[in-house]
């Protein structure tokens, strides 16, 4: 049978290319987030399939791998429901997986706790630009502290990293989940509507405040409703200051408490951030995912029209697992569509070592060999980077290639020495 050349549906192969950027964000990434106190650790591809399917995902639990049973557990013949035949799947993002981690090992990780992981994750959507079926992510969570603190150390570690990378003019847009259902009680709406209401909600940026009143009308709410909802959205977008108008309008509805947390967010952030990115509070944020109870957030890039990132709190998916409380609060950058942007923009690797190319006759061998393998593991311990390879025939051809790859010093070796 012959060999199919083409990659799974929805994944690809990387390039040299690609790969020297990719190695190069993964290190300015570790970087700078071990500068903030982060650790790394690691989790595995495949999950149990009662984790990933615990209502924590949102949508993302539509798209998982699923993983047959293997051996005796599989049978074909008495299996009746989907339980029957899979017990695993791909892990569909890494905060699952980590709170899986972090229930596990507990007794042996500090408090509060600062992970960091990087893998790839999959999920089976059609892919578009910028995402496809298997790509990587990159979380930073801290476990264990309760205080807004979480918030402020993520959005600074964050936002240092991507203007590290060299982008600026993007946006952290932010909100918070208990903001979002005190407006939709003001409005009218039911508690038990609300994840609907927020799925519609979060078309917002694509179809306008009349294109979301329309939609939840012809869901069946009031209009009366729809226009009271639509209406504060509104007034918030108009007032001086977003998130004072709220305090006030909503004072009945919603804790002093959770707006004077979420002002000393903005705050501290304000008043110790980059001038590379602008923090906004965007109360039609919303995030899919239904584990998040607390502030909310996203990055825009202008680059690329949508978010390139996002997080927030979600303090009570440990307990899932655990039965204890533990506070919980996380930021994931969009790791694959900041390496395309950086491609597409003809980003360059800076501080590379100087990169030569030694060229070997083919007839060059024994202690003639040898001599050029000392002297390029020579030019290695001085930090640079030798390539040794064979001569072709086509010499021109194979140096163009070389000089492509970022080759800038050819040596050739002959085995007759007058040649050289």
């Amino acid at each position: 049978m012959a060999l199919n050349k083409k990659p799974a549906t929805g994944m690809k192969d990387i390039l040299p290319a690609e790969m020297q950027i990719r190695d190069y964000v993964i290190g300015v990434i570790k970087d700078t987030y071990g500068r903030f106190g982060f650790t790394s650790i690691e989790t595995p591809a495949v999950e149990n399939i009662e984790n990933l399917t615990s209502r924590q995902g949102g949508e993302n639990e539509k798209l998982i791998f699923k993983i047959l049973k293997r051996g005796e557990k599989l049978d074909l013949e008495t299996a009746r429901t989907e339980s029957d035949l899979v017990d695993g799947g791909l892990r569909y993002d890494l905060t699952v997986p980590l709170v899986r981690f972090y229930s596990n090992n507990a007794a042996q990780l500090p408090s509060p706790f600062k992970a960091l992981q990087m893998g790839n994750v999959w999920r089976a959507e059609r892919p578009q630009r910028g995402r496809y079926r298997q790509f990587m992510q990159c979380d930073i969570d801290i476990l264990g502290e309760a205080s807004n603190l979480a918030e402020i150390e993520l959005i600074l570690a964050t936002t240092t990293t991507i203007s590290r990378l060299g982008f600026k003019n993007f946006q952290i847009r932010i909100n918070d989940r208990r903001i979002l259902k005190a407006m939709a009680a003001y409005a009218g709406f039911a508690a038990e509507d609300y994840d609907s209401v927020f799925i519609t909600l979060d078309k917002m940026d694509k179809i306008g405040r009349d294109g979301v009143r329309a939609e939840l009308e012809a869901a069946g709410y009031a209009s009366e409703v729809c226009e009271k909802y639509m209406a504060l959205f509104e007034a918030v977008e108009q007032a001086d200051n977003g998130v004072a108008y709220l305090r006030e309008k909503l004072a009945d509805l919603l804790d002093g408490e959770v707006m004077d947390s979420f002002t000393e967010i903005l705050d501290s952030v304000e008043a110790t951030k980059a001038d590379t990115f602008e923090l906004v509070f965007d109360p039609a944020l919303v995030r899919g995912m239904s584990y998040y109870t607390g502030p909310i957030f996203e990055i825009v890039m202008p680059e690329f029209g949508s978010s390139c990132g996002g997080g927030g709190r979600y303090d009570g998916m440990v307990e899932k697992f655990t039965g204890s409380s533990v506070p919980a609060c996380g930021f994931s950058i969009g790791f694959e569509r900041i390496v395309m942007l950086l491609m597409e923009s003809g980003f360059q690797v800076p501080d590379r070592p100087e990169k030569t190319a030694f060229l070997i006759e083919k007839g060059v061998s024994g202690q003639a060999l040898r001599d050029v393998i000392a002297r390029a593991q020579e030019e290695r311990a001085k930090g640079r980077q030798v390539l040794v390879v064979r001569m072709n025939k086509n010499k021109k051809f194979q140096k163009e290639q070389l000089t492509a790859e970022g080759y800038t010093e050819f040596q050739e070796f002959y085995k007759d020495p007058l040649k050289a």
